[in-house]
């Protein structure tokens, strides 16, 4: 295999396989392969898509050149594909999967209706973390962020989660689901009588049950949540802020006192 047909097949093992590359170009497992083995030719849109997953040129998918190509010419050693660290150590590509992250925000809520976008960019996880520890396949992860606070201390706003479309038993755990056009992440757990019990960390969601021998027409388990991320900051207003200046000048009140009554 040699040409476009290799560099496609090299774009698709980087960003997880080829299921997931064919998820980020829009096309089926079966186009992407009729692709690799050069019976069909992809369109301009197809590439960007997969060269923007992969985080490498067109030029390169298209005709194997790279602008960087041009300073071998003067007889520098260009190192192809080469990535390095904050460090300015080169970073081995092969010890990473590029797992598309959905612009789709999954409400811990009531929900948020589906929207059929392509990712909106990739983010890399270390492939032994991912298969030894998660012991999942790259090709069945997506990135999603959370919105809303019916899981609130569990998940909260804003938070990331990486999900495993292959886990759809329902087995006690937190999962994202699809009911009437809207993806939401709830608590799951299995009762009696083929019963899912979906709930929330939220009391003010009430919790309900679905009976998984005939199911609503529009609901389905996309896959259990088996990470997340949580970005470390303090949002808060100037009321925000004039509220813990308050506070901290309280504390030193209280401190103050208790030294004088000694």
């Amino acid at each position: 295999m040699d040409g476009i047909e290799s560099r496609i097949d090299e774009v698709c093992r980087r960003i997880g396989g080829r299921s997931a590359a064919a998820s980020v170009a829009g096309v089926s497992d079966d186009m992407l392969r009729r692709y690799v083995r050069g019976d069909s030719k992809p369109t301009f849109e197809v590439i960007a898509k997969l060269a923007r997953a992969a985080g490498v040129s067109l030029d390169w998918i298209a005709s194997g050149e790279d602008v960087t190509a041009a300073s071998a010419k003067s007889g520098e050693a260009v190192q192809a594909c080469a990535c390095i660290d904050t460090l300015g150590n080169l970073v081995d590509l092969e010890e990473f999967v590029f797992i598309p992250r959905y612009n789709v925000k999954v409400a811990a809520g009531h929900g948020q209706a589906v929207t059929d976008a392509p990712p909106k960019h990739t983010m890399a996880f270390r492939r032994y973390w991912i298969e030894n520890y998660l012991r999942a396949k790259p090709a069945d992860l997506s990135v999603l962020s959370v919105k809303g606070d019916s899981l609130q201390g569990m998940l909260n706003d804003r938070d990331v989660i990486l999900i495993d479309r292959s886990q759809t038993s329902g087995a006690a755990g937190l999962y994202v689901l699809r009911i009437d056009g809207d993806i939401i992440v709830k608590t799951l757990q299995r009762l009696p009588d083929g019963i899912l019990e979906v709930s929330s960390a939220n009391p003010a969601y009430k919790p309900f049950t679905v009976n998984m021998a005939k199911p609503p027409s529009d609901f389905a388990i996309i896959g259990r949540v088996v990470w997340f991320g949580r970005q470390v900051a303090l949002n808060v207003g100037n009321g925000g802020f004039f509220a813990i200046g308050a506070a901290l000048a309280m504390a030193e009140m209280k401190k103050k006192r208790a030294f004088a009554d000694r």
